[in-house]
């Protein structure tokens, strides 16, 4: 599979079916390699992504991410090889260990050691795909590329070397250079960038606080790993630090946004899956910067 260079990550559980094909649909007529679906509270991203490729011909469709308490090592390899196999090798795997508030309160498991529990869910799976069982079962012409969501530097490793690679969310460009230097040239690093495409400071930077409230402080891998990259307790504090908010999401003009994703492939990301926020905070993706960021 060749993944491109820039793609659309969204959450569609706003969007009724029919809205969601023309969303799709909207982006493979834009030229964007892939559009990426997540995996929260919502819809079943990978029943969504059949009713999808049903409805595109060329986009490319990836879970970022699908959740492995959701559903057995088993159940995931077969549903990846389903996907890829009806849609003629157009579907990435992407998959991670969530976060504990979504794990437990949410779900009702215990989220203890999540790497030994993402390794460990990986040798399952890959022992699933090669039982004589199933690998009598119709299967794609490939394997489906299987992608880590990993911040930190166990998971990072476990994904360069068990995986195609990694997806990263919620990361300024410095992060992406600090995981190249990590993994290595070869491995996949599929960064999630959000945009507003917004002027006026305090508009998007109350669009871009609205949307990262959900994220940092309260879930703390996200601000730990900011963190290590050395932002200070304090950038979090009241909706963070204007330098933090303008960190994480990119707002502006076209090409000063177009300049945050060349950075991160600058940094050395493979491909960057824009996030396209609306600045009046509706939680719908926002047509205009879809269209202005469309590859040229």
């Amino acid at each position: 599979m060749n993944i491109g260079q820039l793609g659309v990550w969204f959450f569609l559980d706003g969007l009724n079916a029919v809205d969601s094909a023309a969303f799709a649909q909207q982006v493979e007529r834009c030229g964007y390699s892939a559009l990426w679906i997540p995996e929260a509270v919502g819809r079943e991203p990978f029943a969504h992504a059949g009713y999808l490729f049903d409805r595109t011909e060329r986009l490319i469709l990836a879970t970022g991410i699908a959740n492995i308490w959701a559903r057995d090592p088993m159940t995931m390899a077969a549903a990846a090889r389903t996907l890829a196999e009806l849609s003629d090798g157009r579907f990435a795997l992407g998959i991670g260990v969530s976060h504990a508030p979504l794990v437990e309160r949410l779900r009702g498991h215990d989220y203890k050691k999540p790497y030994s529990t993402m390794k460990d869910y990986l040798a399952k799976m890959k022992a699933a795909m090669s039982d004589p069982v199933m690998y009598q079962c119709v299967k794609p012409k490939e394997e489906p590329p299987i992608l880590l969501a990993a911040l930190h530097p166990k998971m990072l490793q476990l994904a360069a070397a068990e995986t195609a690679g990694t997806h990263t969310y919620l990361v300024p460009p410095e992060h992406t250079a600090k995981v190249r230097a990590a993994i290595g040239a070869q491995p996949w690093i599929c960064a999630a960038q959000a945009v507003i495409l917004e002027s006026d400071a305090a508009k998007a930077r109350r669009a871009a606080r609205a949307y990262m409230k959900t994220y940092v402080p309260r879930l703390p891998n996200y601000t730990n790993n900011l963190k290590a990259l050395g932002w200070k307790d304090e950038e979090f504090a009241n909706g963070c630090s204007d330098r933090l908010v303008d960190a994480i999401v990119a707002w502006g003009s076209e090409s000063q946004i177009r300049e945050r994703i060349a950075a991160h492939h600058r940094a050395g990301a493979t491909h960057v899956c824009i996030l396209p926020l609306r600045s009046d905070g509706a939680p719908l993706p926002d047509d205009r910067a879809l269209e202005a960021l469309a590859p040229r």
